[in-house]
C-alpha cells in the first residue's frame, strides 16, 4: 500500500506542476516557497489519492496470493476467503478512521496555506530580464527596450525606455547608447545607469491639444531609483482565504446553521417587501396628489376608481411628474431586488457547498472500505499480481467513481438535488458491486475467466441450433415444393416468363 500509495501521489502531483507551471517559472522564486506549496498540494490530494492506492494495494496483494497459489492453499486448508481477509480489513479499517482526521484536520489547513501562497505567487511580477530586441512591461507604465545584452557583464545596448508614471501625464523618453538596470537588495527600486544618451520630455497642461512643450536633454551619465512594486514575494495573512474547503467539521456545522438563518432571511427580504411595500400596497396613494386633486380617498373599490378617474383630469405636465416619480420608485425597486436576490443566492451558494463538504469528510473513510472489498474481491477473481493487469483494472473501476462523484457532487453544490444523495451517490452504487464481487470471489467464480465465456456462449449457441434446425429443415423442404411447382409449369414467351418470375 506504500508502494502505490507513493505512485499514486506522484502521478497527482504530476498533474499539479503541469497546471500550475506557468505561474512558477519566471518568477524567481525560492527554492523554499516551491517546496512548500507542493508539500500542501499533496497533503490536499490525500482524499484522492488514498482510496486508488487501497483499490491498488488490495488487487495486488489479493492477485499475488491467488498467483502463487497461497489462497487456494489457505481455502483449502478451511479458511473462507472472509477469513482470510480479517486482518487486512482491521487495517483498512484504521487505515480509513485516520483519513478522517487528515481530511478533516490536514486538509483544511493545507488548503488555506495553499490558496494564500498560490495567491501571493499570481500577485508576484515576473523578474527583471530583458530580451534582445523587446519592450519589457514588468514596471507600471514604464516600458523597457534593449537591442542586446552581454550575457556576462550585464551591459545593455541600445536602450530605450518610454517613461509614463507622471500623474499629470507628462511622458518622457529615454535613448541611450549603454547602461545597466537591475533591481535593489530589497526589491523595492528599480537601479538605472545610463551612458551617453538623450531625454526627450513632453510636458502638458489641461490644454494639451492645443498647447504642449517638449524639452530635450544630454547625457553623458544618468542615474535613477524607480520604485517598484511586486518584485518581492510577500506573504497574505492566511485568515484572508476562508471558504468551505479550508473548514473542519465544527467550523461546518457552524457555518451551515449561521447560513441556513441567512438564506431564510434574505429570501425574506427580497420578496415580501417587494410584494407588500412596492407592489401591492394597501394604501395606494403612492406618489404625492396635487393640492387641487386631493381628495379623501378611502380602501373601497369605488373611491380607488375615482382616484383613478381623477388622475385623466390632471395636466400633462403633472402627468409627467407622476410618471416620472412612478418610473423612478420602479427601478428602485428592481435595484433593491436584485441585490437582496443576489446577497440570497450567494448565501444559498455558500449552504450548497458546506454541506456537500462536511458529507465528503464522512464519505472517505466509506469509500476506502468499500474500494479496499472491490480490490481483494477482484484480485481473488483476476489472480494476478504485479502492475500490470492490476492497474488496468483499478484504474477503470476509479474512473467510474470519480465521474460519478463529480456527477453527484456538482448536482449537491447547483442544489438539484440533496447533499446526501449527491456526496454518497458513488457509494449507493459501488456498495452493492463490492457485496457481489465479495460474493463471486467467496464461491470461486468464473466472472474474469475468458475460457469460461467461451464455453458457455458456445454451449448456448449450440443448444440454439439444435432448436433451430427442424426449422430450418422445414423451410428448406417447403422451399423444395414451391421449387418443384415451378418447374412444372408449361414454358412461355419471354415476357411470360418475366411476368411469371
Amino acid at each position: 500500500m506504500v508502494l502505490t500509495f507513493l505512485i499514486v501521489m506522484f502521478v497527482l502531483m504530476m498533474n499539479f506542476v503541469w497546471r500550475y507551471i506557468d505561474d512558477l517559472v519566471g518568477k524567481g522564486l525560492d527554492g523554499s516557497v516551491i517546496v512548500e506549496l507542493l508539500c500542501y498540494a499533496m497533503a490536499n490530494m490525500i482524499p484522492m489519492g488514498l482510496p486508488l492506492a487501497t483499490l491498488f494495494a488490495a488487487i495486488m496483494t489479493m492477485g499475488n496470493l491467488g498467483e502463487n497459489y497461497e489462497l487456494l492453499a489457505m481455502k483449502s486448508a478451511g479458511m473462507s476467503l472472509l477469513k482470510i481477509l480479517r486482518s487486512l480489513l482491521v487495517v483498512i479499517c484504521i487505515v480509513a478512521i485516520g483519513s478522517f482526521f487528515v481530511a478533516n484536520n490536514l486538509v483544511p489547513y493545507s488548503n488555506k496555506k495553499m490558496y494564500s501562497i498560490l495567491y501571493d505567487i499570481s500577485q508576484q511580477k515576473q523578474t527583471l530580464e530583458f530580451q534582445d530586441g523587446m519592450f519589457f512591461n514588468g514596471v507600471d507604465n514604464l516600458n523597457i527596450r534593449v537591442g542586446t545584452q552581454d550575457p556576462e557583464t550585464k551591459l545593455l545596448r541600445d536602450v530605450l525606455i518610454y517613461d509614463n508614471r507622471n500623474i499629470s501625464g507628462n511622458m518622457s523618453t529615454t535613448v541611450a547608447d549603454s547602461g545597466y538596470i537591475r533591481l535593489s537588495d530589497d526589491k523595492k527600486f528599480l537601479l538605472v545607469t545610463l551612458y551617453n544618451g538623450e531625454s526627450y520630455e513632453q510636458t502638458r497642461n489641461s490644454s494639451w491639444h492645443d498647447e504642449s512643450s517638449l524639452r530635450r536633454s544630454y547625457f553623458k551619465e544618468q542615474n535613477g531609483a524607480i520604485p517598484t512594486s511586486g518584485f518581492n514575494f510577500e506573504r497574505t495573512n492566511d485568515d484572508l482565504f476562508t471558504s468551505p474547503q479550508t473548514k473542519n467539521i465544527n467550523e461546518l456545522d457552524h457555518s451551515i446553521d449561521s447560513l441556513e438563518t441567512l438564506v431564510t432571511v434574505s429570501t425574506a427580504r427580497s420578496y415580501d417587501p417587494l410584494l407588500k411595500e412596492q407592489i401591492f400596497q394597501e394604501d395606494i396613494s403612492i406618489l404625492p396628489t396635487p393640492d387641487s386633486l386631493k381628495v379623501d380617498i378611502d380602501k373601497t373599490a369605488f373611491q380607488k376608481a375615482l382616484y383613478e378617474d381623477t388622475i385623466a383630469k390632471l395636466s400633462i405636465r403633472e402627468r409627467q411628474q407622476i410618471w416620472n416619480d412612478a418610473r423612478t420608485s420602479a427601478a428602485s425597486s428592481r435595484a433593491t431586488f436584485s441585490w437582496d436576490e443576489s446577497s440570497s443566492k450567494e448565501s444559498m451558494n455558500q449552504l450548497h457547498r458546506s454541506k456537500a463538504e462536511w458529507h465528503r469528510k464522512i464519505s472517505l473513510p466509506v469509500s476506502i472500505i468499500i474500494f479496499f472489498i472491490i480490490g481483494a474481491a477482484l484480485g481473488a477473481i483476476i489472480r494476478k499480481g504485479g502492475l500490470g493487469m492490476p492497474i488496468v483494472v483499478s484504474v477503470l473501476f476509479f474512473v467510474v467513481y470519480y465521474i460519478i462523484s463529480i456527477t453527484g457532487e456538482k448536482l449537491a453544490i447547483e442544489g438539484s438535488w440533496n447533499a446526501i444523495a449527491g456526496m454518497w451517490l458513488s457509494t449507493f452504487i459501488l456498495a452493492p458491486l463490492s457485496i457481489f464481487l465479495i460474493y463471486k470471489a467467496t464461491n470461486d467464480s468464473n466472472l474474469f475467466n475468458v475460457e469460461w465465456y467461451y464455453a458457455h456462449i458456445k454451449k448456448f449457441t449450440d443448444k440454439l441450433g439444435s432448436k433451430l434446425e427442424p426449422i430450418f429443415r422445414k423451410i428448406k423442404a417447403l422451399g423444395g415444393k414451391i421449387g418443384g411447382v415451378f418447374k412444372r409449369r408449361p414454358k412461355s414467351d419471354k415476357n411470360n416468363q418475366t411476368e411469371e418470375s
